[in-house]
């Protein structure tokens, strides 16, 4: 049985959703973030926190021995495409080096599962629906450091025979409905984010970026999936590596698309006052259109989403952004 996780990035958006699950489940957890972009207010109170970078291999070895840690759950990265653009080196340092050191930190241990999180930023643009066979070549340096790190935790568990999950998320939206976490870092470049910002002013103005895409209303589309049942996932994949002794990738969305316009439109739909919708110009390295196809996931752990729903995930945005204004 899975008993004691660490979760890497465990002060973060996703991380604490994570936590929130496992605690509910009475697992033992213990959170390591460096707090760069992790937050102090996003720690349950119930988990063990060590303030702790994932390259300090030596402190996360001691840890891992100490409370006999069986599970990794591996969040901590940077994440911001378009600083991965600007800043190669840094990512390459956090996401590749920090997983290999964090690997290295697991040697000879108790740990036998590693959940890791990846991305739909690997595959080659154009594909539009995506299943986790389809073609890899990532167009972003956050993707490539990405799909870096996966190659690693294959090597990794194949060489000392453990346990992995992959888990290549797609855009991840909305906040917990106990309403103690949700995203809180302004510059994430998240289209909720920035959306629930912009709705807290006078005279909101939802930006949207291109409007000529091949698309239904000429505008992205997105497979939108909410952190609740992103957070739920990692707990059912972890619980059924560990069961059956196995390894596995995983595409992690609904199977459905959304476009940024419909986004839009369900903020204005959902606020008392007048909201304006902007159309202007594209921008660089955005992807026109990524689905996931998510029949692996749901054969394997007979997954069923809560909150498959736009309203629902829209709501819980605007309800977090009241919340901590």
């Amino acid at each position: 049985m899975v008993k004691n996780i660490l979760i890497t990035g465990g002060a973060g958006y996703i991380g604490s959703h994570v936590a929130e699950i496992l605690l509910k489940k009475n697992k033992k957890v213990f959170l390591i973030d460096n707090l760069s972009t992790g937050h102090r207010k996003l720690i349950n109170k119930k988990a063990k926190f060590f303030n702790l970078d994932i390259n300090n291999k030596k402190k996360i070895a001691e840890l891992i021995k100490k409370y006999k840690i069986d599970s990794l759950i591996h969040l901590a990265a940077n994440l911001i495409i378009a600083e991965g653009q600007r800043k190669p080196k840094k990512y390459y340092k956090n996401n590749v080096l920090g997983t290999k050191k964090l690997l290295e930190a697991c040697k000879n241990t108790t740990v036998k599962n590693i959940i890791f999180s990846s991305t739909a930023a690997i595959y080659k643009e154009g594909q539009y629906k995506v299943s986790e066979r389809s073609l890899i070549k990532p167009k972003s340096i956050y993707g490539q450091t990405k799909i870096k790190a996966e190659k690693l935790i294959k090597n990794f568990a194949q060489i000392n025979k453990i346990n992995y999950g992959i888990l290549r998320y797609f855009n991840i939206a909305g906040s917990s409905p106990s309403g103690k976490i949700g995203l809180i870092n302004k510059n994430s470049d998240h289209l909720f984010k920035n959306f629930s910002m912009e709705i807290m002013k006078k005279k909101p103005r939802l930006k949207i970026y291109g409007v000529n895409y091949n698309t239904k209303d000429g505008s992205c589309i997105r497979d939108f999936i909410h952190v609740s049942d992103i957070a739920e996932i990692h707990y059912l994949v972890l619980e059924k590596i560990n069961k059956l002794n196995v390894s596995k990738i995983f595409n992690c969305g609904y199977n459905k698309g959304s476009s940024v316009l419909e986004v839009a439109k369900e903020f204005k739909r959902q606020l008392p006052k007048k909201v304006e919708i902007v159309f202007t110009k594209r921008r660089k390295n955005d992807l026109i259109k990524i689905i996931a196809s998510n029949n692996k996931l749901n054969k394997f752990i007979k997954w069923k989403p809560k909150f498959n729903n736009l309203e629902k995930i829209v709501k819980s945005c605007i309800a977090w952004e009241k919340k901590i204004k």
